[in-house]
This record gives C-alpha cells, sequence and structure tokens, in this order.
C-alpha cells in the first residue's frame, strides 16, 4: 500500500516539474492577432504576457477607435493564447494524474 502510495506521490511530483517546465517553455510561444484591416497587431506569449503592439498612424487620430481596437484585438489574442495554454498544460497534467479510483473524470 505504502509502495503504490510512494509511486503515486514521485509521478505527482514528476507532474508539477513537467507543469513548471511547460510554462517556462509557453513564455517563448508567440501568439499574433491583428485587427481585420492590419491596423492593429498584437503579440502575446501563450502565458499571455503582452510583448508587443504595432498601431497604425491613422489610428492616433481618433482615440475611441484605438480603444475599441485594442479591446477586440487583445480579447482575440487573449482567447488564442488561452487556448494553446490550456491545451499545453493539460496534456502534460492529464499524462500525468495517477490512477485513483474516483478521480477518472480527468481522464
Amino acid at each position: 500500500m505504502f509502495g503504490d502510495l510512494m509511486g503515486m506521490m514521485g509521478k505527482l511530483k514528476e507532474t508539477q516539474q513537467k507543469i513548471e517546465e511547460t510554462k517556462k517553455r509557453l513564455d517563448s510561444v508567440l501568439i499574433d492577432e491583428q485587427s481585420s484591416d492590419g491596423l492593429l497587431k498584437v503579440t502575446l506569449t501563450a502565458n499571455r504576457t503582452v510583448k508587443s503592439i504595432e498601431v497604425d498612424d491613422s489610428l492616433l487620430e481618433d482615440k475611441e477607435q484605438l480603444e475599441d481596437y485594442l479591446v477586440l484585438v487583445m480579447n482575440k489574442a487573449i482567447e488564442k493564447a488561452s487556448k494553446v495554454n490550456d491545451a499545453e498544460l493539460g496534456a502534460v497534467a492529464q499524462d500525468g494524474m495517477p490512477n485513483i479510483p474516483g478521480l477518472d473524470m480527468f481522464k
């Protein structure tokens, strides 16, 4: 019994380490998004950290339009980054889950 418990604890610790490694790797995965007309472009990491924002000069003339563009494009970029992040971390976590009775809902 204790051998099984120790094995599960080791597997959980290994999975936790793999999750941390995956989080670090996702800092280098870049997600690009732009407005439909290409006037605003943003780049995020898969961990949802903003790396760059490019604004066309024509948007600088209309503050309200620029704000609208920023909200729309940032939300699309965050949604994409979240999907990548969730998929990558979910795969690592699912792969590392020990076979604990009653917790098979995660598989």
